[in-house]
């Protein structure tokens, strides 16, 4: 009898696939999380925190030693003088690169919240995943990324005629750096596709791969007797070769534009068309640029004592706070891997709270240990580097100081990036304003090095605590909003800005 009538009843009108597969998606709603906790873009389910930091940190630490060895191999071959120039315009390099950071957290956080949403249309039993994923509005990463790069190809041809003459360096030295800048835009398209879907095994190894291309190719033409210029060169063009290998990793791992419910040619999975939306277009490169204000701020203040190094002091003791500098990269970069792998956790609502906390208690903890490390390795620097930045010993600890502070303060702006709540960095922009004051009167790499220090950790201070009560939980056990921006961000989950659920 029961098998007759099923055989007549009549599907719902709303059924667009199948029967049985719709049935029992309303039967058991834990179908529907399974779903979508299995699939591609579900990021963190089945991947333990532990496991993505350990992959990202092998690959970060893989680029960052290598960089080490090429600071190592500069200091050595070009002497103080020149190695204060190749520092110089590395670091100025950085500076102008801030784009591909900002592309990089933007691109990985529309991925994240886009597939907040679309788990959390899952919990509430939609009939089909597939269907919530096309009706989301296409977002496509990869032309970001393009538009990125074709902006900052600008910036950087712009730039080298007066990064020269400030930095006192020859001009086809600053365009063989310039040249790096929109090379890592490119690269940071990929890195941010990788990350906003947590795949970070993959992105470990694209990690690994840029800190190869970008090293190895002006290590050799360092030990076979060319100069800065050709050495800046060489790392531009590895850092070409590096971003086609890190597209082939990307497409190996099937996360891609069409991931997101769009090809690049503006078409939906399913074949219809997906007209392009200027406004969205718009508002992505707008949010670009509100992050890489954000980036900008953080690259400045981690860089401006050694551009002002190279103004303010001596040629020999401009490449001697070089050097020490080099600890100050490392305490920044080493512990990178927390923010990556944290990120998307920040940028949704319902873990923003307990992520941005746990990410600052552990830079702050990995920066207690990376200053006790570089106090105790402090012996070594005239053995490795020549007994000519010897001065150095005694302040490495101080140097790796001001890295750890730093890191702290980056992982503090990650979150306000996460929830698009840029106007936190406003205290650091005046941190840095104060600190490019007070190094302007320092005479001596000590006096420098300290000075740094104070600035760092006020700075550092400031932010953190505005960063911590900009967060807070609302009544009732519901999600953590933003009191600054909180509107727009709550309403990317679904969720009305006091923590309430919306209706789907």
């Amino acid at each position: 009898m029961t098998e007759r009538l099923l055989a007549h009843a009549s599907p719902p009108a709303w059924e667009h696939g199948s029967v049985t597969a719709n049935r029992r998606t309303l039967t058991d709603g834990r179908l529907s999380r399974i779903r979508a906790a299995r699939s591609p873009g579900a990021g963190a389910a089945g991947r333990s925190t532990v496991a993505g930091m350990t992959w990202v940190t092998a690959g970060a630490m893989t680029a960052n030693a290598l960089s080490y060895v090429l600071y190592l191999v500069a200091g050595r071959l070009l002497l103080p003088a020149g190695y204060g120039m190749f520092a110089s315009l590395v670091t100025a390099q950085m500076v102008l690169a801030v784009p591909a950071l900002a592309l990089q957290a933007v691109i990985a956080r529309e991925i994240a919240q886009r597939n907040t949403v679309q788990w959390n249309t899952a919990q509430r039993n939609t009939v089909q995943w597939n269907t919530a994923q096309r009706n989301t509005a296409p977002w496509a990463g990869r032309a970001l990324t393009y538009r990125t790069a074709a902006i900052v190809t600008v910036l950087a041809a712009a730039a080298t005629p007066l990064l020269a003459a400030v930095l006192d360096t020859p001009v086809t030295a600053a365009a063989a750096a310039m040249a790096m800048a929109p090379m890592l835009v490119l690269l940071a398209g990929e890195q941010g596709a990788l990350q906003g879907h947590e795949r970070f095994p993959a992105l470990g190894v694209v990690l690994g791969i840029a800190g190869l291309g970008k090293v190895l190719p002006a290590a050799v033409v360092l030990l076979a007797g060319g100069g800065a210029t050709a050495a800046l060169a060489a790392s531009t063009a590895g850092t070409a070769v590096a971003v086609l290998l890190a597209r082939a990793v990307v497409a190996r791992t099937g996360v891609d534009d069409a991931a997101d419910g769009t090809v690049e040619d503006g078409t939906a999975e399913d074949g219809t068309a997906a007209a392009a939306d200027p406004g969205r277009s718009r508002a992505a490169t707008a949010s670009v640029l509100r992050a890489s204000q954000v980036q900008l701020v953080l690259m400045l203040l981690t860089s401006i004592d050694l551009m002002m190094a190279r103004v303010v002091l001596a040629e020999t003791d401009a490449g001697v706070y070089a050097m020490g500098s080099v600890a100050t990269k490392a305490a920044f970069w080493l512990p990178a891997a927390v923010g990556v792998v944290l990120y998307p956790r920040m940028a949704r609502p319902e873990h923003s709270l307990r992520a941005v906390r746990f990410t600052l208690a552990v830079l702050a903890g990995l920066g207690v240990g990376v200053v006790a490390c570089a106090a105790a390795a402090a012996p070594l620097v005239p053995i490795l580097v020549g007994e000519q930045y010897r001065p150095v010993v005694g302040l490495l600890w101080l140097f790796a100081f001001v890295g750890a502070a730093f890191s702290v303060l980056q992982g503090a702006l990650l979150s306000a990036i996460a929830r698009d709540a840029t106007r936190l960095a406003a205290l650091a922009w005046a941190g840095l304003a104060a600190e490019g004051v007070a190094l302007a009167f320092a005479s001596s790499v000590a006096q420098m090095a300290v000075t740094a220090a104070v600035c760092a950790l006020g700075t550092t201070a400031a932010v953190t605590v505005a960063v911590l009560l900009s967060l807070r939980a609302p009544a009732g056990g519901g999600r953590p909003v933003s009191t600054w921006g909180s509107a727009r961000w709550a309403g990317r989950s679904g969720r009305r800005p006091g923590g309430r659920a919306g209706r789907p």
